[in-house]
């Protein structure tokens, strides 16, 4: 099935720059995991974007960045915060927990962001061996609700978790949108705001495969490696992922495929919004939360493939791409009308 819908970001095709990416690196030998130039000249990329003082570790997916930054700073008998509606928290298959051993907390929140007093009522049994012991805080940015938080927001859960001697990891699979709708570089509102560790992606935002893990202390990162090669994420062929990235930043790749995304969110919003149905969350980057009867939704999906995502409430998720064109919002929009016979 060829037809764009509006169930996930993951589900658009790759930027054809990327594509000639791989066929600029593709001549030739080089030495495989990462002691190629095309990874080093990646990494220096992300030097240049986040500083010299970061580390930086290339894996295959958003999970594998998740756990690895995870594990990296944890022990076993350690626990992870973070909003109930996290990645990591519902559609990881218990992935984090398995591999670090940490018990992951849930903290209900209504709009995908926690704040510090939302987080303070866990911060307890510290140096108590009878309770597994708080050590991280995990936010998304953006978050499983299309959510953006603030340089402030973000500054304000670092400094919490510092004085508590905790760390602050970000899952920034949608980071790219974020950047877009703060119009601020990705290094003001992660490692200047206080964030130990990014999960830096860009398979939602027009790459094929690849995300990077972004330690900003080096020294909290000297066991990264081995445990990258024990979850299974050290890509032999490191060369393709490296390649990926550097054509992702050139000439801001990832800020005009983001851009684009957020923009066609806010125009898939306003038209659905004229057809008397209201977003239920804030539309600050590309996903569009709403509620519709369930039969509409039904007949809906058969034209146009999303996934519902509260059941309970009758909300439902619609996510643009950076491939996302207006014609595909026209479509929907107009089925969508016909349903409701309005």
């Amino acid at each position: 099935m060829n037809k764009r819908g509006f169930a996930s970001d993951n589900n658009s095709g790759v930027h054809p720059a990327i594509l000639e990416a791989f066929q600029q690196v593709n001549n030739g030998h080089v030495v495989g995991y990462g002691n190629d130039c095309y990874t080093e000249k990646a990494i220096q990329k992300f030097k240049a974007i986040f500083g010299d003082k970061i580390d930086v570790f290339f894996v295959f997916n958003g999970t594998g960045a998740n756990v690895l930054s995870i594990a990296t700073l944890t022990n076993s008998f350690n626990s992870v915060l973070s909003p109930s509606t996290a990645h990591i928290m519902v559609d990881e298959c218990g992935a984090p927990e398995k591999i670090s051993g940490c018990k992951l907390i849930p903290i209900e929140t209504n709009n995908g962001k926690i704040t510090p007093n939302d987080i303070l009522p866990y911060l307890h049994g510290f140096d108590f061996e009878h309770h597994s012991q708080p050590k991280l805080i995990s936010i998304s940015q953006v978050t499983e609700l299309g959510t953006v938080y603030t340089i402030d927001e973000i500054k304000a859960i670092s400094n919490l978790a510092h004085e508590h001697g905790m760390y602050v990891h970000m899952d920034g699979a949608r980071i790219a949108n974020a950047a877009a709708t703060l119009n601020l570089p990705f290094n003001e509102f992660t490692g200047k705001a206080g964030v130990d560790v990014l999960s830096f992606g860009g398979t939602k935002n027009g790459m094929m495969m690849g995300e990077a893990v972004v330690f900003f202390n080096k020294e909290l990162a000297l066991n990264t490696k081995y445990y990258r090669k024990q979850s299974g994420q050290l890509f032999s062929k490191m060369r393709y992922v490296a390649a990926q990235f550097l054509a992702y930043f050139e000439n801001d790749l990832w800020k005009s495929n983001a851009l684009h995304a957020n923009n066609m969110a806010k125009i898939l919003a306003e038209n659905v919004s004229k057809l008397n149905i209201t977003s239920t969350q804030k539309v600050d980057a590309n996903g569009v939360f709403a509620i519709i009867d369930d039969e509409i939704r039904d007949k809906l999906q058969k034209e146009f493939f999303f996934y519902p995502w509260d059941e309970n409430t009758h909300e439902v998720r619609w996510m643009t791409s950076f491939d996302t064109k207006e014609e595909d919002i026209e479509k929907f929009c107009s089925k969508l009308k016909e349903l409701l016979n309005v």
